[in-house]
């Protein structure tokens, strides 16, 4: 550690507290008195990050005890398989701990000392006994459990002539450790990674370090602020959460954008330290290498920060090499890449698994002689990691050898790599994991609730098949689609750094199969089975008391009046569009019901008497201007693509609705651009409100055809003022679908334009609009010029033979005929 005769500099800091060298290395001599005398050889140490941890750490090996840091958050059983694998003669504890301490102690085998911090009363300091840094290089430095991602932990046995070689890379070789870097301690001081990198390595150089009081954005941002940070050793979800939180802020605002795009391109740190430094000064002013181990790293977060001027360092390694094998040089990051091997390791790729040779490779597994065989093979670590060294050293990593998906097909599949990319479909996706289930990939998702409201999704389990696999799948090899997936609530099982342990993924869908299994717990009254059986009718599936309207059952827009239709039907109760999915299950819904009920009948929807209801629709007045668009719409088009359009002899006179696709920002103007004159003038669109947000689009609106109607939460008024259009003898445009496509394939169509084609016996003109698609895609804002797209005007449907549900069908199968033919 620092020179003796610097005792004065700053060592540790907390949110409380401030200790100097001098009195860290008091500290330490003060705990190791406490058991100096009994000569023991283990120290455990059970509890979350603090001062005490570190005097208790360093206290063991002040006695020539090896310290053995415990998972604080371990299951009991884990706790307990540690204590009894290696039998610490004393175990330091934090007070938070003694519940589960009591539940672990029936399980050991042996009875260690147990001192908890705060409680114990600490001896006075013998000058005497003077801190002294450990001697013999080859000794046993350190036991730390591993907590993978497969089977139970194992001790790894590390000495201190491991450790040294790790800190002398960073340090010495590679200085990114001084004295002048304060380095925050934010991870678990039991893993290996922060304990080494956070704690040992600055102690060792002379820096300071400062604890973070907890992972909370807050408390974070206030220990930067008040502290001189320059170092944060991370996982990459850390990351990604703060990465979340700055990409917003700049997105928001349009010049914020454009200075971010400026500066990725130039590449250039100094003007991103200028352009940015209000972020700078947010995480403290100080901060210059972020670096991340544990896991993958995204490669987007990684050149996120890069660009605001940060220096994000990604390695690589494990708890059996000290922790780190290969880092990057600073200056010299590569993204994608975990950096080059550290100075003195060899790095080698072996039927495509990592391996490494050199001073920093653990010593063995504790009391397991066979599996070290198997991992250390002529000195040789084999990592289990796969990947594979460019020209100039770097390694980039491909995945984990058990943990590489093995299809029936022979073809090998890396579950983080799929991972990855569905994540960038969407933000709607919080977390992904991919495994195999029934000889298909699966994927479970969490998604993000907040995202989901503030898009106003409706069926989640819809959305996330039309706008996030599809897109995936269509941009993926076929053997790495993901056939199948479940919307789950709870976060992925991870380890404590971060990675997904893939072999539990399959728990989780019985946990959601076991959910659905609550039927037999549902409420045995007449309220809640005239419900239920309702809402089942709706979606054709199985309901749980327990579920929500909207993220369970993924209740759509036609499904939730119809829904609020029965309950004032049956039940005499009204309950408005905008406070269904304020009740937060099925259950909640029914004891309202209950409790404001003025009768009982269980009769369906009446859609005939809902629409024979007179409401006011001033249609809006067409301007001469509508013609002179329409024939420069139509200039335009045939300048820019190639039209072909046919079919307009099928429009009818009189009222109908057309009922076209929708593949791009294009089809209003394809469609009305070869309407003639006569049915353009009759024919009438409508805008979401949510969409017609200020006076000047609204007076556009009214002056060319475009009626206003406020879908989200007036769904009732807005179709019965559809009906009325109809009345009038005009014609509608209903794109059946809802919104344009993500993917190019075909949705699937609501059931609007079907209840008011068969209750108003109104036929249907079903249209298809081939290339749009590939012409302006969803998110693009040039199109592709000169691209083939054509506009097809399908015989009329007549609803006389057809129910709503089977009106849909045909209507569908007419424009998926058209697409493909």
């Amino acid at each position: 550690m620092i020179s003796k005769e610097d005792l004065t500099r700053i060592a540790i800091i907390t949110k409380t507290e401030r200790y100097t060298y001098g009195e860290l290395f008091e500290n330490i001599c003060i705990y190791s008195e406490i058991y100096r005398a009994k000569k023991y050889s283990k120290v455990a140490i059970y509890g979350e990050n603090s001062s005490q941890w570190a005097f208790a750490f360093f206290s063991a090996w002040q006695n020539d005890c090896i310290p053995v840091p415990i998972d604080y958050m371990a299951s009991v059983d884990d706790v307990a398989y540690m204590l009894n694998d290696c039998k610490p003669e004393l175990v330091f504890v934090s007070p938070s701990m003694k519940e589960n301490l009591e539940r672990v102690k029936e399980q050991l085998s042996y009875q260690p000392e147990i001192l908890f911090f705060g409680e114990t009363e600490l001896p006075a300091y013998d000058p005497n006994n003077q801190w002294r840094d450990p001697e013999d290089d080859d000794k046993i430095a350190i036991i730390i459990y591993t907590s993978g991602t497969t089977g139970n932990p194992k001790g790894v046995m590390l000495s201190f002539f491991n450790i040294k070689a790790n800190i002398d890379a960073v340090s010495k070789d590679v200085e990114i450790f001084n004295a002048d870097r304060q380095v925050l301690i934010l991870l678990p001081l039991h893993h290996v990674l922060p304990l080494v990198g956070s704690l040992v390595c600055p102690l060792t150089v002379g820096s300071s370090v400062v604890f973070a009081p907890s992972m909370q954005s807050s408390e974070l941002m206030e220990t930067l602020k008040n502290n001189q940070v320059a170092i944060i050793i991370g996982v990459p979800r850390l990351y990604e959460l703060i990465y979340k939180g700055i990409k917003a802020k700049i997105d928001s605002n349009v010049i914020a954008r454009l200075l971010f795009m400026i500066v990725r391109w130039t590449k250039n740190p100094a003007l991103a330290k200028k352009v940015f430094a209000k972020v700078h000064e947010g995480l403290g002013g100080h901060l210059r290498y972020l670096v991340s181990g544990g896991a993958a790293l995204n490669r987007e977060v990684g050149s996120f920060f890069t660009t605001l001027g940060f220096e994000i360092l990604e390695g690589f390694g494990m708890t059996e090499a000290s922790p780190m094998i290969t880092f990057p040089r600073p200056g010299k990051v590569v993204l994608g890449t975990t950096g080059q091997a550290l100075p003195g390791l060899q790095v080698e790729i072996r039927d495509g698994e990592i391996v490494a040779k050199g001073p920093s490779i653990m010593k063995g597994y504790y009391n397991r002689p066979e599996e070290t065989a198997e991992v250390l093979r002529d000195g040789w670590l084999y990592t289990g990691d796969l990947g594979y060294l460019d020209e100039k050293g770097y390694l980039r990593i491909t995945g984990r050898k058990k943990e590489i998906i093995i299809l029936p097909n022979g073809k090998n599949v890396n579950p983080v790599e799929l991972e990855q990319k569905i994540e960038k479909v969407s933000a709607c996706v919080s977390e992904v994991g991919v495994f195999l289930h029934n000889n298909a990939l699966h994927a479970v998702i969490l998604p993000d609730l907040k995202v989901l409201s503030a898009l106003k999704v409706e069926n989640p389990e819809l959305y996330f098949r039309e706008n996030v696999l599809s897109i995936y799948n269509k941009e993926a090899s076929s053997y790495k689609r993901v056939m199948h997936f479940t919307l789950i609530k709870e976060v992925l099982p991870r380890t404590r750094l971060g990675k997904i342990q893939h072999y539990k993924l399959e728990s989780l869908l019985h946990a959601t199969s076991k959910e659905k299994a609550k039927l037999s717990e549902q409420p045995d009254t007449e309220e809640y089975k005239a419900v239920k059986s309702f809402i089942e009718s709706l979606v054709d599936t199985d309901i749980s008391p327990d579920d929500h309207l909207e993220f369970d059952i993924a209740l759509d827009s036609l499904g939730k009046l119809s829904l609020i239709d029965f309950i004032e039907r049956a039940f005499g109760v009204k309950i408005e569009e905008e406070n269904l999915f304020k009740f937060p299950s099925v259950k909640a819904m029914v004891e309202h019901i209950r409790e404001k009920k003025k009768w009982f009948n269980t009769d369906q929807v009446n859609w005939s008497e809902t629409l024979k209801s007179k409401v006011s629709v001033k249609l809006p007045t067409s301007w001469p201007t509508q013609n002179l668009i329409r024939i420069l719409s139509r200039g335009v088009l045939m300048l820019g693509f190639r039209i072909h359009r046919k079919g307009i002899e099928n429009i009818p006179e009189g009222p109908c609705i057309f009922a076209p696709n929708h593949q791009s920002f294009l089809d209003a103007f394809l469609f009305t651009a070869y309407l003639k004159r006569k049915a353009l003038k009759n024919t009438y669109f409508y805008a979401k409100k949510k969409h017609v947000n200020n006076w000047a689009l609204r007076f556009l609106a009214s002056k060319n055809n475009v009626i206003v109607m406020d879908l989200d939460n007036n769904l009732m008024e807005s179709i019965q003022k559809l009906a009325e259009v109809l009345k009038q003898g005009k014609k509608i445009v209903i794109f059946p679908e809802g919104t344009r496509t993500k993917s190019g394939e075909l949705g699937e169509f609501k059931k609007t334009f079907a209840i008011l084609s068969t209750e108003l016996n109104i036929p249907v003109i079903p249209v298809s609009i081939k290339g749009a698609y590939k012409a302006l895609p969803s998110g693009a804002f040039i199109p592709r010029p000169f691209t083939k797209i054509e506009v097809n005007f399908l015989s009329p449907i007549y609803p006389q033979n057809y129910t709503a549900d089977s009106l849909v069908v045909a209507v569908q199968q007419s424009v998926q005929q058209s697409l493909y033919e």
